[in-house]
């Protein structure tokens, strides 16, 4: 039997979307070419912005197409059946679909009645209950097996507590995730995270290296640690030691243990980290530990202080700055990049000039700028002082057209440079041209054999185009 993966959102769904699927694999199941010729699709959401959700709700259309097709109960009259019926055949099999993730988790007790296209919800508490869905899938294909954990709604029940999957990586990977830690105990006022992923856990020790291990096994050579705020990390060597490390010790034992082990994963990266949180020894780890790369994304969100404290960000602007040229003295050689919102609540002209303030003297290499987009549920959503969505634009192409001029600045710093990167894959256009990305996270596009894909090579950084150098190959 078959299955396909639509991911949307975050890097830890991808980590997610990963970790189900090896749920299948180790069932026997194979992953379909698409969703066209799937027995089971899944759909890993995002509530994170409006935008997201409604081109769910727009896949749920088409699914409904794809299934109405198959069962050839009616004919490909409207676009979403004459999108499916492009691609199947009379007689096709039943097509059946689970969703997981925020909007699962925020949806859950409504979303199959309201969409019964939806067969199998998956809330952030159940994803490790897949084989309960594979059981019932093969089930209605004819199989003895029948799952006792999804009820009539098609919920799979969930557990108690979070539970984080042993391997997060998709077969053949190089670069992969690693989730160390889930939830969040911050509530940005504009943030719905907390509310579907709980608050913050964190994952032992041991079971991260185990995980190491096993990635090594297979060719691994870079890993990415993810949390919604991988600096308040609070894991115990084990589960039920009673000893627990920092985010900064954390770092020590991994670099630690992959020289030990010898292991194929050179660089070591990480995300998110909130300002609030990020330490001196965290600092200090990354300095003096080669494998950790030279490049930490701090999303600042604004750089008014009276913004800021609306934001329930717990930190100044001065603090933000102070931190950064506090992590530029420790680190010469670090990027750094970071998420900036625009049109909050409130927000005057003259805040915008505080943010830009705060870009120009933190010197970003890059940045995610995006304007407040009100979630449901969110303290922000209902304040007062809505800015108009005209106005958000506006302000929103000030704040990119000043970003592009200052990563133009900044990466035309480090031509002429001579660097390490992973070669990542070809590029769009050309299959004689390999993209690979440096310690720092810049994009080095540069001439060279496919065969470079998944390992390390030596690049002389020649012009900068866009916001992707272009060099030359020194070493394989």
């Amino acid at each position: 039997m078959t299955y396909f993966f639509e991911t949307y959102g975050c890097q830890m769904n991808i980590a997610e979307s990963a970790a189900a699927e090896q749920k299948f694999l180790a069932r026997g199941w194979t992953r379909a070419e698409s969703a066209q010729t799937c027995d089971l699709a899944v759909i890993n959401t995002c509530s994170v912005r409006a935008t997201a959700e409604n081109r769910i709700f727009g896949r749920f259309g088409w699914y409904a197409g794809l299934k109405a097709v198959r069962a050839k109960k009616q004919g490909a009259k409207d676009k979403s059946l004459t999108l499916a019926a492009d691609f199947v055949k009379d007689g096709a099999k039943p097509v059946y679909l689970a969703v997981m993730g925020c909007m699962a988790e925020r949806l859950l007790k409504s979303l199959k009645r309201d969409y019964p296209v939806v067969d199998y919800v998956v809330g952030t508490y159940a994803k490790e209950h897949f084989e309960d869905i594979i059981d019932d899938v093969e089930s209605k294909a004819g199989a003895t097996r029948k799952s006792a954990k999804i009820g009539r709604d098609g919920i799979v029940e969930e557990d108690a507590a979070y539970t984080f999957s042993a391997f997060s990586a998709e077969k053949g990977a190089f670069s992969t995730f690693v989730p160390i830690m889930h939830g969040c105990n911050n509530f940005c006022t504009y943030c719905i995270v907390p509310y579907l992923r709980g608050r913050e856990i964190s994952r032992p020790l041991d079971e991260i290296l185990l995980e190491l291990d096993k990635l090594k096994e297979n060719g691994v050579r870079e890993i990415t640690l993810l949390g919604q705020n991988v600096n308040s990390y609070h894991g115990e060597t084990k589960k039920g030691s009673g000893e627990f490390l920092t985010f900064a010790n954390l770092l020590e034992k991994i670099a630690v243990h992959l020289k030990e082990t010898k292991s194929t994963i050179g660089w070591v990266r990480f995300e998110s980290s909130h300002p609030k949180d990020l330490g001196d020894d965290v600092i200090d780890a990354i300095s003096k530990n080669d494998v950790i790369c030279k490049h930490i994304h701090l999303a600042v969100q604004h750089g008014s202080d009276r913004v800021l404290k609306a934001m329930n960000r717990h930190y100044t602007k001065n603090d933000y700055l102070s931190l950064v040229e506090k992590i530029r003295a420790k680190i010469p050689t670090v990027s750094m990049t970071t998420d900036v919102m625009v049109g909050f609540p409130g927000e005057t002209e003259d805040d915008v000039e505080e943010l830009l303030d705060l870009m120009k003297k933190a010197r970003f290499e890059g940045a995610f700028m995006y304007y407040f987009n009100p979630r449901e549920g969110t303290p922000a959503a209902s304040m007062a002082e809505q800015i108009p969505i005209s106005q958000k634009k506006a302000r929103l192409q000030k704040i990119i057209d000043f970003q592009q001029e200052m990563t133009k600045i900044e990466m035309e710093k480090h031509v002429g440079e001579t660097v390490k990167v992973l070669v990542e894959k070809q590029t769009r256009d050309n299959k004689t041209e390999m993209l690979g990305r440096t310690t720092r996270d810049e994009r080095v596009a540069f001439s060279a054999s496919a065969d470079l894909i998944g390992t390390f090579a030596t690049v002389k950084i020649d012009s900068l185009l866009g916001s992707t150098f272009r060099g030359t190959l020194v070493q394989n």
